[in-house]
């Protein structure tokens, strides 16, 4: 056993996997997927190492809304009391600004689930929480600063991992390798998968403003061709200003004056605070994709998460998608991995599961951004159309939207047993 800090906690992980151990699950990545797909199948009692290359989860602008369709999850696991306690913040209504319109695009009370809220909670102490669950089953390990570089492939099938590590190279075998290692994954670039490219024709430059108590609590601000979204960290807003596809770089080349005063133009109550932008060096560009793999499988492979289709930040419903791949590949996987009788149709009813839900969010999300972000880039006044204008007096786009977000097209629920419940 090992002390590791992970995030803002230091605790004690199950990381001293002996070398000569085989386990059945090697996770490549320590993101929302990898940690809750971990947590299950070393629940369940199947022995499971996760593969974590950075030496903590403090990274900052990673997606951190959780949904309704996680909150079920952890309730479901018994654990939603123990993770309220940690710093989040809880919203039932969200709103937009288009324009001279504003929208109410989410309002919770509409959900039938046990939380008809949201939460907004960092990353890294969703993470935290998953690892200090995790440790308290034998079967879960946990190895930071562990970072994939490749595959074992023994007769056309994957057989284990390669890796590097501060010690030196990393070589372990398993079962089942998951490849959970995010949109640049390099699980699925050596496995050879193939990449749908669904389009993105946006990216965002993301940045952190101060807050004060009377500011508007609206998530999105949207007007003559310019789009900011505004999520509350408590004490700072987390903003993200979207941008046409590849104009990011030639923006960093000029003067950040432009970049203060479109913020302004979109929220006022920020003029006060656009000297905390120093520089383009408080910025970070973040490079949109949405894509999906054609074949999430290989024999002794999956990937899943953005790994196998990476979306697109409209609704924050990313990290809520993961989730739910982590909840159906466990409730598939987890018999077939302790009896050491993983096939390809296990894989395959996996993605089967997934691919709707998938296809069917990706669609939306596109249809979602068409109306929200119409006219980016342009110079015009924006304004909904009158037919949508009208349609929003009704709670109908509202009631439909809540669920999309919140809920998903097929949420999934734990059928895992708890192997060491007395």
């Amino acid at each position: 056993m090992v002390w590791l800090s992970v995030g803002v906690l230091t605790m004690e992980v199950n990381s001293s996997l002996p070398e000569a151990l085989h386990p059945h699950c090697c996770i490549a990545g320590g993101g929302p997927a990898g940690m809750m797909l971990g947590f299950l199948l070393a629940r369940a009692g199947v022995e499971v190492l996760v593969l974590e290359k950075h030496a903590d989860f403090l990274r900052d602008f990673r997606g951190d809304t959780v949904h309704a369709s996680t909150l079920e999850t952890i309730r479901e696991l018994g654990l939603l009391e123990e993770f309220l306690n940690r710093p989040h913040q809880e919203t039932t209504q969200v709103r937009a600004r288009i324009g001279g319109d504003d929208i109410l695009l989410g309002k919770m009370s509409y959900l039938r689930t046990a939380c008809r809220f949201m939460v907004h909670m960092a990353q890294w102490d969703f993470l935290d929480f998953m690892a200090e669950q995790g440790s308290r089953y034998p079967t879960f390990h946990l190895r930071m600063q562990a970072e994939v570089t490749g595959l074992i492939e023994e007769n056309g099938s994957i057989v284990g991992i390669r890796g590097s590590t501060p010690e030196g190279p990393l070589g372990v075998r398993a079962d089942l390798v998951v490849g959970a290692d995010g949109r640049n994954s390099v699980v699925r670039e050596c496995a050879g998968l193939t990449v749908e490219d669904g389009g993105a024709s946006m990216d965002s430059l993301q940045l952190r403003l101060s807050k004060h108590a009377d500011d508007p609590n609206f998530i999105q601000y949207s007007d003559r061709g310019k789009t900011m979204v505004t999520i509350d960290r408590g004490d700072y807003w987390h903003c993200g200003f979207a941008v046409p596809k590849g104009t990011a770089e030639l923006m960093r080349t000029q003067g950040i004056e432009d970049f203060r005063a479109g913020i302004v133009e979109l929220a006022p109550f920020f003029c006060d605070r656009m000297g905390e932008l120093r520089d383009w060096n408080d910025v970070k560009t973040l490079t949109i994709r949405a894509d999906r793999l054609k074949r999430w499988y290989r024999p002794g492979l999956i990937c899943i998460g953005d790994a196998a289709h990476a979306m697109s930040p409209v609704g924050g419903v990313g990290v809520n998608l993961a989730i739910q791949d982590a909840v159906a590949a466990a409730n598939v996987l987890a018999e077939p991995l302790r009896e050491g009788a993983v096939s390809l149709d296990h894989l395959a009813r996996v993605q089967r599961r997934r691919l709707f839900p998938t296809r069917l969010t990706q669609r939306m999300q596109g249809v979602l951004q068409k109306q929200l972000w119409r006219g980016l880039g342009k110079s015009e006044p924006t304004r909904l159309p009158w037919p949508m204008r009208l349609l929003e007096r009704t709670t109908l786009p509202c009631r439909m939207r809540t669920r999309f977000i919140t809920v998903g097209f097929r949420p999934e629920h734990v059928a895992t047993p708890d192997a060491y419940k007395q």
